[in-house]
């Protein structure tokens, strides 16, 4: 944890990923600093490697990607040069969102995006199912999304009253 934030810094990183575009003048005005001071503190915030970028977030149903999967995979093997490569490539495949080495049953979960079954098929299939040394793949849609957030919780950056 960085130590060198104030209040002021966590507010601002708070209503950037709120996003809407604000300009440093809007931010600055929500956290009491000029213009200029605010676009210092934002710069600061990026060289310090906390904000690692500023994007548009889509919506994918109005995209036409209206299905979400999570796959679990299992590799067979766990050689250095198996996981490198598995990893290197799974990142390579622009229908997979998200990535994480997980402990329990499966070693990978992996958030993907398609736009219909037929999609998903080809994915799991001709894909992801060739990665180097998966073993195992385990399919689950999502039905409904109850909450996707993008917004970090930042209240422990705050100094205790």
């Amino acid at each position: 944890m960085n130590q060198d934030l104030d209040n002021t810094d966590v507010d601002l990183l708070g209503l950037l990923q709120e996003g809407g575009g604000l300009t440093n003048a809007e931010l600055g005005q929500r956290v009491g600093l000029s213009a200029p001071a605010t676009h210092a503190r934002v710069r600061r915030l990026q060289q310090q490697g906390l904000i690692r970028a500023q994007v548009a977030l889509l919506d994918h149903e109005k995209l036409g990607l209206d299905l979400v999967c999570f796959v679990q995979i299992t590799l067979r093997l766990h050689s250095s040069e198996l996981v490198t490569d598995f990893r290197r490539q799974v990142a390579a495949v622009p229908e997979v969102l998200e990535c994480h080495h997980i402990t329990g049953e499966f070693d990978y979960l992996v958030k993907v995006i398609v736009p219909n079954r037929h999609a998903l098929e080809h994915l799991v299939v001709n894909v992801l199912t060739p990665l180097p040394g998966v073993e195992r793949i385990c399919t689950s849609l999502v039905l409904s999304e109850v909450k996707q957030s993008h917004q970090l919780p930042l209240a422990h950056l705050r100094p205790a009253p």
